[in-house]
Protein backbone atom coordinates (compact mmCIF):
# COMPACT_ATOMS: atom_id res chain seq x y z
CA UNK A 1 0.00 0.00 0.00
CA UNK A 2 1.39 3.81 -0.38
CA UNK A 3 2.10 5.67 1.92
CA UNK A 4 -0.07 8.33 2.33
CA UNK A 5 3.46 11.13 3.12
CA UNK A 6 4.48 9.74 -0.47
CA UNK A 7 1.15 11.47 -1.71
CA UNK A 8 0.98 14.67 0.56
CA UNK A 9 4.27 15.83 0.24
CA UNK A 10 4.43 18.50 -1.77
CA UNK A 11 5.69 22.39 -2.15
CA UNK A 12 2.46 23.48 -1.57
CA UNK A 13 2.62 22.48 2.24
CA UNK A 14 4.73 24.27 4.59
CA UNK A 15 7.71 22.52 6.20
CA UNK A 16 6.50 22.80 9.51
CA UNK A 17 3.37 21.67 8.94
CA UNK A 18 4.09 18.84 6.56
CA UNK A 19 4.17 16.25 9.70
CA UNK A 20 0.93 17.73 11.77
CA UNK A 21 -0.55 17.09 8.07
CA UNK A 22 0.64 13.47 7.55
CA UNK A 23 -0.88 12.78 11.11
CA UNK A 24 -4.16 14.42 9.94
CA UNK A 25 -4.28 12.29 7.12
CA UNK A 26 -3.31 8.39 8.41
CA UNK A 27 -5.95 9.28 11.15
CA UNK A 28 -8.75 10.56 8.70
CA UNK A 29 -7.92 7.20 6.35
CA UNK A 30 -8.27 5.31 9.30
CA UNK A 31 -11.76 6.80 10.31
CA UNK A 32 -12.85 6.85 6.60
CA UNK A 33 -12.76 2.89 6.44
CA UNK A 34 -14.50 2.75 10.16
CA UNK A 35 -17.53 4.52 8.91
CA UNK A 36 -17.83 3.05 5.84
CA UNK A 37 -17.92 0.47 7.56
CA UNK A 38 -20.83 1.64 9.39
CA UNK A 39 -22.71 -0.72 12.01
CA UNK A 40 -20.24 -3.54 11.11
CA UNK A 41 -17.67 -1.37 13.45
CA UNK A 42 -20.35 -1.64 16.32
CA UNK A 43 -22.54 1.35 17.45
CA UNK A 44 -20.98 4.56 16.24
CA UNK A 45 -23.58 6.73 16.30
CA UNK A 46 -24.70 5.35 19.98
CA UNK A 47 -24.97 8.52 22.38
CA UNK A 48 -22.12 8.31 25.25
CA UNK A 49 -22.48 11.15 26.82
CA UNK A 50 -22.23 15.19 25.96
CA UNK A 51 -19.49 17.48 25.77
CA UNK A 52 -18.48 20.59 28.04
CA UNK A 53 -20.99 22.98 25.51
CA UNK A 54 -23.76 20.50 25.80
CA UNK A 55 -24.09 18.89 22.71
CA UNK A 56 -24.77 14.74 22.67
CA UNK A 57 -21.87 12.78 22.00
CA UNK A 58 -21.71 9.96 19.87
CA UNK A 59 -19.51 6.94 19.99
CA UNK A 60 -17.28 8.23 17.15
CA UNK A 61 -17.20 11.68 18.01
CA UNK A 62 -14.64 9.59 21.54
CA UNK A 63 -12.99 7.78 18.97
CA UNK A 64 -12.42 10.69 16.59
CA UNK A 65 -11.10 12.86 19.04
CA UNK A 66 -8.60 10.41 20.63
CA UNK A 67 -7.03 8.97 17.46
CA UNK A 68 -6.51 12.43 16.43
CA UNK A 69 -4.67 13.59 20.17
CA UNK A 70 -2.75 9.99 19.55
CA UNK A 71 -1.95 10.66 15.77
CA UNK A 72 -0.46 14.23 16.69
CA UNK A 73 1.95 12.92 18.83
CA UNK A 74 5.58 13.16 17.88
CA UNK A 75 4.50 15.86 14.97
CA UNK A 76 5.48 19.39 16.61
CA UNK A 77 1.73 20.16 18.11
CA UNK A 78 2.17 21.40 21.36
CA UNK A 79 -1.32 22.77 22.00
CA UNK A 80 -4.76 20.73 21.51
CA UNK A 81 -7.76 22.42 21.39
CA UNK A 82 -10.68 19.97 20.46
CA UNK A 83 -14.29 20.66 20.46
CA UNK A 84 -14.45 17.32 22.63
CA UNK A 85 -12.60 18.47 25.55
CA UNK A 86 -13.53 21.60 28.00
CA UNK A 87 -9.84 22.27 28.17
CA UNK A 88 -6.77 22.50 25.62
CA UNK A 89 -4.11 19.44 26.44
CA UNK A 90 -0.44 19.60 25.81
CA UNK A 91 0.94 17.35 23.38
CA UNK A 92 4.24 17.73 22.66
CA UNK A 93 5.94 19.92 25.10
CA UNK A 94 8.88 21.18 22.83
CA UNK A 95 6.43 21.69 19.73
CA UNK A 96 6.05 25.06 18.06
CA UNK A 97 1.96 24.28 16.38
CA UNK A 98 -1.33 24.26 17.89
CA UNK A 99 -4.13 22.36 16.49
CA UNK A 100 -7.86 23.56 17.00
CA UNK A 101 -10.15 20.75 15.50
CA UNK A 102 -13.47 19.61 15.20
CA UNK A 103 -12.80 15.49 15.01
CA UNK A 104 -15.89 14.55 13.77
CA UNK A 105 -18.77 17.68 12.30
CA UNK A 106 -22.16 16.38 11.66
CA UNK A 107 -22.33 13.65 13.77
CA UNK A 108 -25.62 13.72 13.79
CA UNK A 109 -25.91 12.24 10.40
CA UNK A 110 -23.93 9.31 11.14
CA UNK A 111 -26.92 6.49 11.49
CA UNK A 112 -28.45 7.97 8.16
CA UNK A 113 -25.51 7.81 6.27
CA UNK A 114 -24.98 11.38 5.03
CA UNK A 115 -21.49 13.14 4.88
CA UNK A 116 -19.60 13.84 7.60
CA UNK A 117 -16.30 15.43 7.92
CA UNK A 118 -13.37 16.40 10.61
CA UNK A 119 -12.70 20.29 10.25
CA UNK A 120 -9.43 21.84 11.77
CA UNK A 121 -6.71 24.72 11.68
CA UNK A 122 -2.89 25.41 12.49
CA UNK A 123 -1.87 28.30 14.49
CA UNK A 124 2.05 29.71 16.08
CA UNK A 125 2.24 28.22 19.65
CA UNK A 126 2.54 30.71 22.34
CA UNK A 127 3.59 29.77 25.64
CA UNK A 128 0.26 30.36 27.48
CA UNK A 129 -2.39 27.44 25.95
CA UNK A 130 -5.43 29.80 25.93
CA UNK A 131 -3.48 32.64 24.36
CA UNK A 132 -2.51 30.23 21.47
CA UNK A 133 -6.09 29.92 20.43
CA UNK A 134 -8.13 32.76 21.57
CA UNK A 135 -6.95 35.13 18.86
CA UNK A 136 -8.64 36.46 15.69
CA UNK A 137 -8.53 33.60 12.71
CA UNK A 138 -5.94 36.11 10.74
CA UNK A 139 -3.47 34.07 13.41
CA UNK A 140 -3.92 30.79 11.68
CA UNK A 141 -1.31 29.93 9.55
CA UNK A 142 -3.30 26.40 7.89
CA UNK A 143 -6.64 25.66 7.80
CA UNK A 144 -9.36 22.77 5.81
CA UNK A 145 -10.92 19.93 6.44
CA UNK A 146 -11.93 16.35 5.72
CA UNK A 147 -15.22 15.21 4.13
CA UNK A 148 -16.37 11.47 4.43
CA UNK A 149 -18.71 11.28 1.91
CA UNK A 150 -19.10 9.19 -1.51
CA UNK A 151 -15.83 9.98 -1.79
CA UNK A 152 -12.96 10.86 1.32
CA UNK A 153 -11.76 14.31 0.50
CA UNK A 154 -9.39 16.44 2.11
CA UNK A 155 -9.47 20.31 1.45
CA UNK A 156 -6.56 22.67 2.96
CA UNK A 157 -5.15 26.01 2.55
CA UNK A 158 -2.21 27.26 3.51
CA UNK A 159 -3.13 30.83 2.82
CA UNK A 160 -2.14 31.27 -0.57
CA UNK A 161 -4.54 28.57 -2.26
CA UNK A 162 -6.92 26.20 -1.55
CA UNK A 163 -6.03 22.73 -2.57
CA UNK A 164 -8.40 19.42 -3.28
CA UNK A 165 -7.10 15.66 -2.41
CA UNK A 166 -9.08 13.05 -3.07
CA UNK A 167 -8.39 9.95 -1.26
CA UNK A 168 -7.65 6.65 -3.61
CA UNK A 169 -9.19 3.56 -2.03
CA UNK A 170 -6.47 1.53 -3.51
CA UNK A 171 -3.41 2.31 -1.90
CA UNK A 172 -4.54 4.42 0.56
CA UNK A 173 -3.39 7.37 -0.27
CA UNK A 174 -4.77 11.34 -0.78
CA UNK A 175 -4.13 12.28 -4.36
CA UNK A 176 -4.08 16.22 -5.18
CA UNK A 177 -6.31 17.08 -8.05
CA UNK A 178 -7.22 20.78 -7.88
CA UNK A 179 -3.85 23.07 -6.26
CA UNK A 180 -6.38 25.94 -6.81
CA UNK A 181 -10.04 25.65 -6.13
CA UNK A 182 -11.90 28.72 -6.61
CA UNK A 183 -15.45 29.19 -5.79
CA UNK A 184 -18.15 29.85 -8.82
CA UNK A 185 -19.18 33.69 -9.01
CA UNK A 186 -22.76 32.49 -9.96
CA UNK A 187 -25.44 30.26 -8.11
CA UNK A 188 -28.69 29.61 -7.24
CA UNK A 189 -28.59 27.87 -4.95
CA UNK A 190 -28.74 28.82 -0.90
CA UNK A 191 -28.61 26.79 2.30
CA UNK A 192 -30.31 27.45 5.44
CA UNK A 193 -32.64 25.33 7.95
CA UNK A 194 -36.00 26.80 6.94
CA UNK A 195 -37.81 25.07 9.53
CA UNK A 196 -36.67 28.29 12.04
CA UNK A 197 -37.65 31.20 9.58
CA UNK A 198 -40.08 32.03 12.76
CA UNK A 199 -37.23 32.78 15.05
CA UNK A 200 -34.90 34.89 12.42
CA UNK A 201 -34.60 38.21 12.81
CA UNK A 202 -35.81 40.77 10.19
CA UNK A 203 -33.10 41.18 7.65
CA UNK A 204 -32.14 37.08 7.30
CA UNK A 205 -36.09 36.86 6.48
CA UNK A 206 -36.10 39.35 4.52
CA UNK A 207 -32.92 38.08 2.60
CA UNK A 208 -34.86 34.42 2.67
CA UNK A 209 -38.27 35.88 1.06
CA UNK A 210 -36.29 37.51 -1.79
CA UNK A 211 -35.04 34.25 -2.63
CA UNK A 212 -38.30 32.10 -2.89
CA UNK A 213 -40.34 35.05 -4.63
CA UNK A 214 -38.14 33.75 -7.62
CA UNK A 215 -38.45 35.55 -10.94
CA UNK A 216 -41.51 37.82 -10.03
CA UNK A 217 -39.36 39.07 -7.02
CA UNK A 218 -36.61 41.37 -6.58
CA UNK A 219 -34.03 38.88 -7.17
CA UNK A 220 -35.34 38.08 -10.85
CA UNK A 221 -34.40 34.43 -10.44
CA UNK A 222 -35.69 31.35 -9.31
CA UNK A 223 -33.47 29.66 -6.78
CA UNK A 224 -32.95 25.78 -5.21
CA UNK A 225 -32.68 25.30 -1.06
CA UNK A 226 -30.25 22.67 0.18
CA UNK A 227 -29.60 21.98 4.09
CA UNK A 228 -27.64 18.85 4.51
CA UNK A 229 -27.32 19.92 8.51
CA UNK A 230 -23.11 19.08 8.40
CA UNK A 231 -21.27 22.02 7.97
CA UNK A 232 -18.21 20.39 5.96
CA UNK A 233 -21.08 18.86 3.07
CA UNK A 234 -22.49 22.16 2.70
CA UNK A 235 -19.12 23.95 2.80
CA UNK A 236 -18.09 21.39 0.39
CA UNK A 237 -20.86 21.83 -2.27
CA UNK A 238 -20.30 25.98 -1.87
CA UNK A 239 -16.75 25.12 -2.84
CA UNK A 240 -17.47 23.05 -5.83
CA UNK A 241 -20.71 24.87 -6.97
CA UNK A 242 -21.29 28.12 -5.23
CA UNK A 243 -23.94 29.67 -3.37
CA UNK A 244 -24.45 31.02 0.48
CA UNK A 245 -24.71 29.18 3.30
CA UNK A 246 -26.74 30.65 6.38
CA UNK A 247 -26.65 29.85 10.36
CA UNK A 248 -27.60 32.79 11.99
CA UNK A 249 -28.66 33.55 15.35
CA UNK A 250 -31.71 33.47 16.26
CA UNK A 251 -34.53 34.21 19.41
CA UNK A 252 -34.67 30.72 20.63
CA UNK A 253 -32.86 30.51 23.84
CA UNK A 254 -28.76 29.28 23.14
CA UNK A 255 -29.17 30.58 19.99
CA UNK A 256 -28.52 34.27 20.68
CA UNK A 257 -25.26 34.21 19.13
CA UNK A 258 -25.58 31.41 16.61
CA UNK A 259 -24.72 27.63 17.04
CA UNK A 260 -21.61 27.37 15.48
CA UNK A 261 -17.93 27.54 17.02
CA UNK A 262 -15.96 30.14 15.89
CA UNK A 263 -12.33 28.65 16.72
CA UNK A 264 -12.99 24.92 15.66
CA UNK A 265 -15.76 25.25 12.71
CA UNK A 266 -16.04 28.94 11.49
CA UNK A 267 -12.19 30.52 11.52
CA UNK A 268 -11.34 27.08 9.45
CA UNK A 269 -14.07 27.62 7.43
CA UNK A 270 -13.62 30.70 6.95
CA UNK A 271 -9.89 30.47 5.83
CA UNK A 272 -11.05 28.23 2.82
CA UNK A 273 -13.83 30.22 1.63
CA UNK A 274 -11.65 33.55 1.68
CA UNK A 275 -8.78 31.64 0.04
CA UNK A 276 -11.19 30.35 -2.61
CA UNK A 277 -12.17 33.88 -3.61
CA UNK A 278 -15.44 33.84 -1.72
CA UNK A 279 -16.63 35.47 2.04
CA UNK A 280 -17.60 35.02 5.56
CA UNK A 281 -18.93 36.84 8.04
CA UNK A 282 -21.23 37.48 10.98
CA UNK A 283 -23.69 38.46 9.15
CA UNK A 284 -22.35 41.38 9.06
CA UNK A 285 -18.46 41.34 9.96
CA UNK A 286 -15.93 39.53 8.48
CA UNK A 287 -15.22 36.03 10.14
CA UNK A 288 -11.55 35.91 10.45
CA UNK A 289 -11.27 39.48 12.36
CA UNK A 290 -13.28 38.42 15.37
CA UNK A 291 -11.43 36.48 18.21
CA UNK A 292 -12.76 34.22 20.33
CA UNK A 293 -13.17 35.21 24.39
CA UNK A 294 -13.55 31.31 25.59
CA UNK A 295 -12.90 28.26 23.34
CA UNK A 296 -16.33 26.96 22.99
CA UNK A 297 -17.96 30.62 21.78
CA UNK A 298 -20.64 30.65 19.30
CA UNK A 299 -21.41 33.10 16.95
CA UNK A 300 -23.74 33.47 13.82
CA UNK A 301 -21.93 32.12 9.93
CA UNK A 302 -22.51 32.94 6.38
CA UNK A 303 -20.41 32.57 3.67
CA UNK A 304 -20.26 32.02 0.06
CA UNK A 305 -20.41 33.41 -3.26
CA UNK A 306 -18.69 37.38 -2.23
CA UNK A 307 -22.56 38.69 -3.96
CA UNK A 308 -25.12 36.75 -1.96
CA UNK A 309 -22.83 37.20 1.36
CA UNK A 310 -23.00 40.96 0.96
CA UNK A 311 -26.03 41.28 0.46
CA UNK A 312 -27.33 39.65 3.48
CA UNK A 313 -24.64 42.25 4.84
CA UNK A 314 -26.58 45.21 3.41
CA UNK A 315 -29.78 44.01 4.85
CA UNK A 316 -28.55 44.07 8.25
CA UNK A 317 -26.54 47.60 7.64
CA UNK A 318 -30.10 49.07 6.81
CA UNK A 319 -32.87 50.58 8.90
CA UNK A 320 -36.08 48.15 8.99
CA UNK A 321 -38.22 50.58 6.80
CA UNK A 322 -35.07 51.06 4.35
CA UNK A 323 -34.34 47.39 4.22
CA UNK A 324 -38.10 46.88 2.98
CA UNK A 325 -37.89 49.52 0.59
CA UNK A 326 -34.76 47.79 -0.62
CA UNK A 327 -36.23 44.67 -0.94
CA UNK A 328 -38.91 45.67 -3.41
CA UNK A 329 -36.59 47.59 -5.72
CA UNK A 330 -34.49 46.16 -8.62
CA UNK A 331 -30.83 44.94 -7.70
CA UNK A 332 -28.46 47.05 -5.88
CA UNK A 333 -25.66 48.34 -9.05
CA UNK A 334 -22.87 46.83 -6.42
CA UNK A 335 -24.99 43.71 -5.74
CA UNK A 336 -25.56 41.36 -8.66
CA UNK A 337 -26.08 38.05 -7.28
Amino acid sequence: MTSVAAIVASDAIPKKLYQPMLAICEVAAQLSRTIARGELSGSLGHEVGSNTDGDNQKALDVIADEAFADGLRGTGVRWYASEEREEVVEIDADGGIGVAIDPLDGSSNIDVNVSIGTIFSFVEALEDPDDTFLRSGTHQIGGGYVIYGPQTALVVSFGDSVQHYILDPDTGAFVLINPSVEIPETSIEFAINASNYRHWSKPIRTYIDDCLAGEAGPRGKNFNMRWVASLVAETHRILMRGGIFLYPSDERQGYENGRLRLLYECAPIALLVEQAGGRATDGSARILDRAPDSLHVRVPFVFGTPAKVERVAVYHDLPTQENSAFRGSNESPQIKS
